[in-house]
């Protein structure tokens, strides 16, 4: 099963403080909009997303058709069939992709120490 891209996702409590501390630790804004309170920065292969008032806590991202660049790939598994494979393994899921849709789609589950993993395909 194949994940796609990964970022970590943490929630700030100040998007431009957050933006400036980063940058000052060798990030650079990737993607996103300050103004919208979502930020993904990245330093190398390593992405991070900023996001204020969004959520709670950290939440592992997988991107299924993206790589590291955000450019779409050219195969990869689809989030459905990520969530028939996870059922199939006994986990449950917060929220489920619809099996009946097609294109983009989410699923939620919670590891077992309770973090957040977020399957989002955006494309």
């Amino acid at each position: 099963m194949e994940l796609g891209a990964f970022q970590v996702s943490l929630p700030v409590k100040d998007i431009g403080r957050s933006k400036t501390f980063h940058s000052k630790s060798g990030f650079e804004v990737f993607e996103g909009d300050e103004s919208e309170n979502r930020l993904v920065v990245k330093n190398g292969v390593h992405t991070a997303g900023l996001f204020q008032s969004m959520f709670e806590r950290n939440v592992l991202t997988f991107s299924p058709g993206w790589n590291q660049n955000a450019e779409k790939i050219a195969s990869s598994t689809d989030v459905r069939e990520i969530r028939k494979a996870l059922k199939a393994e006994g986990i449950s899921l917060e929220t489920e992709a619809d099996v009946e849709s097609s294109g983009p789609a989410s699923l939620i589950l919670m590891d077992p120490d309770g973090n957040t993993i977020l399957i989002d395909r955006h494309v």
